[in-house]
């Protein structure tokens, strides 16, 4: 399983990614179904279909979430 460090600007307005996620080297075309991750809230997320760990990057802050 791989962990993917993320700045606050690879995140939408919403403070989350996608899985599967460019980011993470994977294609669209032979993956799992997209998936919502939220990391504005605890700062990490776990994929639930592939276990890709997102976590945002030390330092980096999300909106006005820190």
């Amino acid at each position: 399983m791989a962990s993917i460090e993320l700045k606050a600007a690879d995140l939408n307005p919403q403070g989350g990614v996608f899985c599967p996620n460019k980011l993470a080297g994977m294609q669209l075309w032979n993956s799992h179904p997209r998936v919502y991750l939220d990391i504005a809230k605890n700062h990490e997320a776990k994929c639930p279909y592939c276990g890709t760990e997102y976590k945002l990057k030390a330092g980096e802050h999300v909106g006005g979430h820190h």
